[in-house]
């Protein structure tokens, strides 16, 4: 047991996102004022870090885009903050862009639900459990898989891309060390090298930080390709409470230009949902015939006014 603790101490000091910074080892002693103008510095650094991997990320986002347009899903799996941060984004995919909650995009964590807010022992370090949780899923071939872990080493991460290719999958494999196992696993590997962190090895800092950017680009602009927006308005928002109301209404406002009775007679027409709405004032059609344009070009708004523009 202690040969394979030092063996991990060795492997750790080997990862950027681990190393220690001397200069920094007065930083306790630093005026609040003066951290927190280091500490924005260095997250200032980040988006340039995530910028050198866009041909990475684009390619990752056409592959994923490509499988949810046959009916695939989108799962991400990591176990402590890489997991909370997938987490996270999938659950945010359902209000924004109108997915099925936990059927569309999936998030896992190692350890369960419970580790979103506690840690639990020894999940990150089973690729069986991975296995086990992507099996659970019953993923196949038309899934795509984005393992995430800041380390690039992580068993639970690196197990879950390693399931996924043997069932078919795509996998992504989204690190921030250079030369990572994970990367190495992955149809599409992104490595998204922050440097070392202000707080040695605290990989929620500019790790955690480089992960959201690159999971919002998959996320965000899988759903742009899968017609999801029309341009830059969320149109298959789910309008579940005051505010979604309201930005339904606006959005309908902004892509229509209508007044305030044909927007409202549009959503209610359609049981609130915008991109109907939407297309029956800009095609002027009714509600129905809306409902099959857009079933007819899969979702997409732009081709379903161009089919009532232009009917066979």
């Amino acid at each position: 047991m202690t040969h394979q603790y030092t063996e991990l101490r060795r492997e750790l000091e080997t990862l950027t996102t681990e190393a220690f910074r001397p200069e920094l080892a007065e930083i306790d002693r630093m005026p609040t004022l003066e951290i927190t103008r280091i500490m924005n510095g260095e997250d200032a650094t980040v988006p340039a870090a995530v910028a050198g991997q866009l041909p990475s990320i684009a390619a990752a986002i056409d592959g994923i885009a490509e499988r949810m347009a046959r009916g695939g899903r989108l799962v991400y799996a990591g176990a402590g903050t890489a997991g909370r941060l997938g987490v996270l984004d999938a659950s945010e995919c359902p209000p924004t862009f109108n997915t099925t909650p936990g059927r569309e995009v999936v998030g896992l964590i190692a350890g369960g639900p419970d580790a979103m807010v506690t840690s639990v022992e020894g999940a990150e370090d089973s690729r069986e459990l991975a296995a086990a949780d992507l099996s659970a899923l019953r993923l196949t071939e038309a899934d795509a898989v984005v393992g995430i872990s800041a380390s690039g080493r992580t068993p639970y991460a690196v197990g879950a891309v390693e399931y996924a290719r043997k069932v078919g999958a795509l996998t992504v494999g989204l690190s921030c060390n250079a030369g990572s196992q994970l990367a190495a696993a992955a149809d599409h590997g992104i490595e998204v090298v922050v440097g070392p962190e202000l707080v040695s090895g605290s990989t929620r800092l500019k790790s955690g930080t480089a992960q959201k950017l690159v999971l919002n680009m998959l996320s965000t602009i899988t759903m742009i390709r899968l017609g999801k927006t029309y341009g830059n308005l969320m149109v298959d928002v789910r309008a579940s409470n005051e505010k979604l109301r309201a930005r339904s209404r606006r959005i309908v406002a902004l892509a229509t230009g209508a007044g305030d009775a044909a927007i409202e007679a549009a959503l209610t027409a359609t049981d609130g949902e915008v991109k109907p709405a939407i297309l029956t004032l800009l095609a002027q059609v009714d509600a129905s015939t809306a409902a099959r344009l857009l079933a007819d070009s899969k979702g997409h708004l732009r081709t379903a006014i161009d089919a009532a523009a232009h009917p066979h």
